[in-house]
């Protein structure tokens, strides 16, 4: 019994270090990614809301008449330029088009029998055998078959385009947002099918207050962010500036175009964007990788001469591209974590490898 109580007392000593061997692995320094804070020419910027509009809404119309006998798309389809979307019935259309055909037919014959007389009546009137007013006759005929075959001509080609808009295609890739007639439907010319948008060609409308309307510049880069996508960000360019103020606002409405990679971002999403007024000036950026929010803040994790890290409060400006320009207690060349900092804390090793980011 005695001998059981001394081991266990004798193993408890060494159980005390278990703690303090783990601590140790822990505390071994983290690897990170660091850039340099660097100043750089920057505009300062305003932040204003925004909305997502599409550069091209259309609501599609019958460029022919009939009853509709296929719908070919629904609600939300993405569809591409040229899908037709809409048939019409067309057996009236193929009759009157046989008819002319049948007509055109009956002018070719008939005018290569004129054209023969002609030729031949030439021949006569130069011999003296016929009068001029028979060859006249002769004339009169051929030209006569030939204006028919003209009509006929014509005829069958608004046919066959009649025929052919009876088939109602999208006139652009995009997606269809609402539908417009039903199957068996009597539709009118001119009558509305779909109404469609473009998700490729984006704006997002901004009210820029008077105060600032004479610091924008078409074409400056704007950043922008939708409160939908957490975490993405994107660069627009001012496209235009109307310049015709709300009567009671005071604000003036720009346009701002955007990519959408993916078909990510929806018309009438919400945005915030960044736009930059007056000239550049001389501030501190870092890459934006750098940036960590705690709570309602954004730090950068500064490398300290002793290979240890500090977070830093710091104050987001302007984005440009992959760097945003930042001010608080920070100095330029001072390195910052752009890689692994979102696991560091105060005071932690680290050993740091450069991370190089194209300046904008």
């Amino acid at each position: 019994m005695n001998s059981v109580v001394r081991r266990r007392s004798f193993l408890a000593p060494a159980l005390l270090w278990l703690p303090l061997l783990s601590w140790t692995v822990v505390a071994q320094a983290a690897p990170v990614g660091f850039t340099r804070a660097t100043q750089h020419p920057v505009r300062k910027s305003v932040q204003l809301p925004g909305t997502v509009e599409s550069r091209i809404v259309s609501v599609i119309a019958s460029e022919s008449e009939g009853l509709v006998v296929a719908l070919e798309f629904l609600e939300g389809d993405h569809v591409e330029k040229g899908r037709p979307l809409l048939r019409l019935r067309t057996t009236y259309h193929e009759m009157r088009l046989r008819e002319a055909q049948g007509r055109l037919q009956e002018a070719r014959a008939r005018l290569e029998l004129a054209e023969s007389q002609l030729a031949r009546k030439k021949e006569l009137q130069r011999e003296e055998i016929i009068s001029q007013e028979d060859l006249d006759d002769a004339y009169s005929e051929f030209s006569a078959w030939e204006g028919r075959r003209a009509q006929s001509l014509a005829e069958i080609e608004q046919l066959e385009w009649i025929l052919e808009r009876c088939v109602i295609r999208a006139p652009f890739d995009g997606v269809i947002v609402k539908k417009r007639t039903e199957l068996g439907q009597w539709l009118q010319l001119g009558g509305q099918v779909a109404e469609m948008i473009a998700l490729d060609k984006l704006d997002v409308h901004v009210e820029v207050p008077e105060s600032y309307y004479h610091e924008i510049a078409t074409g400056a880069e704007a950043s922008v962010t939708f409160e939908a996508l957490p975490g993405f960000e994107l660069q627009g360019k001012v496209r235009g500036i109307i310049p015709q103020a709300a009567p009671q606002a005071h604000t003036f409405p720009i346009k701002i175009s955007i990519p959408n990679p993916d078909l990510a971002i929806g018309v009438g999403m919400l945005a915030r964007v960044a736009l930059p007024l007056g000239e550049p000036h001389l501030a501190l950026i870092v890459p934006k990788d750098a940036l960590v929010r705690q709570g309602t803040a954004e730090i950068v994790f500064r490398i300290r001469e002793d290979e240890t890290v500090e977070p830093v409060t710091v104050e987001r400006g302007t984005g440009m591209g992959a760097w945003v320009a930042v001010s608080g207690p920070l100095q330029a060349g001072e390195r910052v974590v752009t890689r692994g900092n979102e696991r560091l804390r105060p005071g932690q090793d680290v050993e740091g490898s450069p991370q190089e980011y194209p300046l904008p």
